[in-house]
C-alpha cells in the first residue's frame, strides 16, 4: 500500500458509544487509502479493548491519563504519516466522499494551510454547526452559521478565519513551520489559536462545503470544564496573537466584552459554570507573562500585514 495522503487523528476519552459510527463512516470512504489513528486519553469505559477487537486496522495510541484534547491530538499528529492531517472528534460521522472532498480542496487551494469542513448537527442534518469559524474585533470566536438552516448559502466555499477542531485538516508543511496545538490550552480554543498562528505566518484557511461532517454538539465536553477553559484560553488567544496595532485599535471593544463576561459570571456566581468562568479568567490574567513570551516568538515570525489580519476579523 502506498503512503496515505491523509491521516485522521481522533482523540478519545470515554467515548466508546460514539466510536463505531465514526470509524464505520471512515471505513466507507470513497478515498480508500486513509490512515486512522485513535489516541485514547486513559479511558475507563473499555474504549481501548473495543478498538483492538472491532477495529484492529486502526492505529491505537494509549495514553496513561487524560492529557486533554491538545495532548491527544498532538500525540496523534506526530505519529501520523500522511501529507495532510485531519483532526476529527470521536462524536462525528463523515459523508462518504468527505476525504475525497478534503483532498480536492487542498489541491485546488495551495495557499490554504488549513481546511474547515462543513459541520452539520448530527440530529438535525439540515442545520449548521459551523461553516468555518470567525474571530471578531471584540476578541470573541465562534461558529459561522451556527443553527442556520442549510439552504446553500455557504455552498460556494470561502476563506474563513479558522477551522473548528472537531473537523479540521492541516498541511504537514504548515505544522512543521508553526508548530502543533498549544498544549497549554488543554481543551477549547486551541483550534482558533493555531489558526491565528497560521494566518500571521501568511497561510489561509479555506472552508470546503463539500467536506461534510455530522457532529453531536457538546457530546463529550461542556459545563463547568468548558467555562473554565473558555475564560482562561480566551484571554490567552488575544495576548498571544493579536498584533499590537489591532490591540490599540480594538482594545475598548475587547475590554468591554471581558467586563461583560465577568459581570455576567459574577451575577450568576452560585452556578458551577459561572464560578468556573471566573476562575478561568483569573488564571488567564495570572499567567499572562507566559503568553507574552510565546507572543514574542509568534510576532517575530509573522509575514501577514496588520491590514490583512484586520480584514479577516468579524465586526461586532
Amino acid at each position: 500500500m502506498t503512503a496515505p495522503r491523509l491521516s485522521v487523528v481522533i482523540p478519545n476519552w470515554n467515548g466508546k458509544r460514539f466510536l463505531a459510527p465514526c470509524l464505520d463512516s471512515l471505513r466507507a470512504q470513497t478515498e480508500p487509502n486513509i490512515e486512522i489513528i485513535i489516541v485514547d486519553n486513559g479511558s475507563s469505559d473499555g474504549s481501548q479493548g473495543f478498538v483492538k477487537t472491532a477495529y484492529a486496522d486502526v492505529h491505537l495510541i494509549e495514553l496513561p491519563d487524560n492529557q486533554g484534547f491538545t495532548g491527544a491530538c498532538n500525540r496523534g499528529m506526530r505519529a501520523a504519516t500522511g501529507e495532510f492531517i485531519a483532526l476529527l472528534n470521536n462524536d462525528t460521522e463523515v459523508a462518504r466522499d468527505w476525504a475525497a472532498q478534503v483532498l480536492q480542496a487542498l489541491d485546488a487551494k495551495p495557499a490554504a494551510g488549513i481546511i474547515a469542513c462543513k459541520m452539520l448537527m448530527h440530529n438535525q442534518r439540515d442545520r449548521f454547526h459551523t461553516a468555518g469559524d470567525y474571530f471578531a474585533t471584540d476578541g470573541s470566536a465562534g461558529n459561522r452559521g451556527f443553527g442556520e438552516l442549510d439552504q446553500g448559502q455557504y455552498d460556494a466555499g470561502d476563506y474563513v478565519f479558522s477551522a473548528c477542531g472537531g473537523a479540521a485538516v492541516y498541511r504537514r508543511s504548515l505544522l512543521d513551520e508553526i508548530g502543533y496545538l498549544d498544549d497549554d490550552f488543554f481543551f477549547l480554543l486551541e483550534d482558533v489559536d493555531i489558526a491565528w498562528r497560521a494566518q500571521l505566518a501568511g497561510y489561509a484557511v479555506w472552508f470546503a462545503p463539500g467536506a461534510v461532517v455530522y457532529h453531536h454538539i457538546s457530546a463529550t465536553g461542556g459545563g463547568k470544564t468548558a467555562s473554565y477553559y473558555a475564560g482562561r484560553n480566551g484571554l490567552w488567544l488575544i495576548a498571544k496573537n493579536m498584533p499590537a496595532t489591532l490591540l490599540r485599535k480594538y482594545w475598548r471593544r475587547i475590554l468591554a466584552r471581558q467586563a461583560g463576561l465577568f459581570w455576567e459570571a459574577l451575577r450568576a456566581w452560585r452556578g458551577e459554570a459561572a464560578r468556573a468562568r471566573l476562575r478561568g479568567m483569573a488564571a488567564g490574567l495570572l499567567s499572562l507573562r507566559g503568553c507574552l513570551a510565546k507572543r514574542g516568538e509568534i510576532q517575530a515570525q509573522r509575514r501577514a500585514s496588520d491590514a490583512h489580519i484586520d480584514s479577516l476579523l468579524t465586526r461586532r
